[in-house]
């Protein structure tokens, strides 16, 4: 392939050859480092979405392999299914699955830096430093945390491993033409990213710009000679678009179907979400897991104009330099496309969110290499200063995998930053409740109602802390309220289980048929239905519903304990 001609101004090491064992030492070291750093993670447990899950369903672990991965986004819920095989619901090798995609797509990174560089004019020992730098950067940022700590981020990880993966491919074809074989390489790890998340769609349009930087530089030429690439992309994509719009059109979190979030008043407020991210990549400090940032509803908003201003010149910053600063140019406007379908005019309930930079920090980090190799330092002295640079964005990451070790500390970071964020105090006394910490949950549940909070599982869950307090009263009217918002299984056998520890043992025993109306494969109901007959004294019946209850649910530890006790009562075994 025909290089370009720009020269870094700093005098590079042509002599140096990368050797394999470099590489090896390299990757280990990082390895090693990058373990220590998401340590508290890694043996964190799961927190917040986690739990909603396919992988955290009753059956989940039982299907054969093709009924669970079968439906949207296949390659992901493999892995799901492979983590519970192995597993269950360790959180341990759900968090460690996840760590060593992050790892992979780092060690991609360096590769497609080190490429990119090459065609750059940027040789020898300079070039490996850049783009070991730019690697390292990638894995060890803290605004990477929530992707790879936050498991219902794989989605976010695995597909971006696959993406780099196809762009890797692309950039080291042997040739300016892409062969067939690269194309059906491209093409499968394509299909894969964009099956596994849907933003990775927009990766031909980043193939296309690279063709058009460096291919051989500024020209379409090299897209011309790639039309058995572009051509199969766009038949494959246009397939991958219509499945994608079917799912946007109705989906409640994100796509058209977003209540009381139209695209226009999400793309205002996108015009301001972005800098948020470019200030998080140059200054990490107040990260938050929850911003609950607030939406423009109008281009007249205060900060939206001047957001979008701000766009438009780096824009034209970045067309107007193209020739002088190609590396930061094609990377800003390359972040840009993949930024795209997650900050521009698709509505998703969270406005901003960390993990979102993922995918375009490959475009971010080559407007930082652009002017690391104009750095006029030498060698030995840039990397000190880089390794420095790494030195901090790891005790940082670090200390931001300690917040994502587990509910309670996360959302006290969240509650520290935003003390008036409803959704924080809701899933802070959840924690609270699951650490027996009753009277600090019933605390967080009162402000998060006042706050707006009115769903059926924060009533649901606020009796059970009431309950943890023997509040049995303060319990039932919550279980009323939230009955009164949706009729639920598990809200009408929690009642039954309120019922029976008052002794009011007709109505837990209605409560509890209710139930079983509403679900009759809720475990739960007869696990509570067998305490309940064991106040009667009828044993054997008790028996029967616990039986009944570990029959839908194996790991059901309430009835499991009570079939010991009556079976120990009854003098016989199961």
């Amino acid at each position: 392939m025909k290089t370009r001609k720009t020269q870094s101004p700093a005098k590079a090491s042509p002599g140096f050859s990368l050797k394999p064992w470099h590489v090896a030492v390299g990757v280990l070291v990082a390895l090693l480092v990058l373990f220590e750093v998401y340590g508290p993670a890694l043996n964190g447990v799961f927190v917040f979405d986690d739990e909603s899950l396919p992988f955290y369903s009753r059956d989940f672990g039982a299907r054969p392999l093709i009924p669970a991965i079968t439906g949207v986004r296949p390659f992901l819920m493999f892995t799901f299914w492979l983590n519970h095989q192995i597993s269950g619901l360790e959180p341990y090798g759900y968090h460690l699955l996840n760590f060593l995609f992050h790892f992979a797509s780092g060690v991609l990174v360096f590769f497609i830096c080190r490429k990119v560089l090459e065609w750059a004019g940027v040789a020898g020992a300079r070039r490996e430093l850049l783009a070991a730098f730019a690697g390292c950067l990638f894995l060890f940022h803290p605004i990477q945390t929530e992707s790879v700590a936050y498991i219902a981020s794989r989605s976010e990880n695995l597909s971006i491993l696959f993406c780099y993966a196809a762009f890797a491919l692309f950039l080291y074809r042997q040739a300016q033409a892409v062969s067939w074989p690269v194309v059906a390489g491209v093409l499968v790890l394509f299909a894969a990213a964009a099956s596994t998340k849907e933003h990775t769609i927009v990766l031909p349009a980043v193939l296309l710009l690279t063709d058009y930087y460096w291919n051989p530089g500024f020209s379409f030429e090299g897209a011309r000679k790639n039309w058995r690439l572009y051509g199969t992309m766009a038949v494959v994509g246009a397939a991958g678009v219509y499945s994608v719009w079917n799912l946007l059109r109705t989906a409640p979190t994100a796509g058209f179907g977003v209540k009381d979030l139209p695209w226009n008043h999400y793309l205002y407020t996108q015009w301001r979400a972005l800098w948020i991210y470019f200030r998080l990549l140059v200054f990490p400090a107040g990260q938050n897991a929850d911003y609950r940032y607030p939406v423009s509803h109008t281009p007249f908003e205060p900060g939206t104009l001047i957001g979008l201003a701000g766009l438009l010149v780096l824009v034209g910053l970045a067309i107007r330099f193209q020739h002088r600063l190609p590396l930061a140019s094609y990377g800003f406007l390359a972040a840009l496309l993949l930024f795209a379908p997650t900050s521009s005019v698709i509505p998703i309930r969270d406005v901003v969110a960390e993990r979102r930079v993922y995918l375009p920090m490959i475009g971010l980090l080559f407007v930082a290499l652009e002017f690391l190799r104009r750095w006029k330092l030498d060698l030995r002295r840039m990397a000190a200063v880089l390794t420095a640079i790494l030195l901090v964005c790891a005790v940082l990451t670090y200390q931001r995998n300690k917040v994502w070790a587990g509910p309670v500390p996360l959302w006290e970071d969240v509650l520290a930053k935003s003390p008036e964020n409803s959704r924080a105090h809701f899933q802070l006394a959840l924690g609270y409740y699951e650490d027996g910490r009753c009277q600090e949950s019933v605390r967080h549940y009162k402000t998060a109602e006042r706050l707006g909070e009115r769903e059926h599982r924060l009533y649901v869950d606020w009796a059970l802390a009431d309950d943890c307090l023997g509040r049995f009263d303060d319990a039932l009217a919550k279980i009323k309220r939230a009955i009164e918002i949706e009729k639920t299984a598990h809200a009408y056998a929690l009642m039954g289980m309120i019922y029976a520890k008052q002794n009011r043992r007709d109505e837990a025993m209605a409560a509890l048929d209710e139930a079983g109306r509403i679900d009759a494969g809720y475990d739960m109901t007869y696990a509570y239905r067998g305490n309940l007959l064991v106040l009667a004294n009828d044993f054997a019946g008790a028996a029967a519903q616990y039986r009944h209850a570990l029959d839908l649910d194996p790991n059901n530890q309430l009835a499991r304990n009570g079939l010991a006790r009556v079976q120990a009562a009854l003098g016989g075994t199961r």
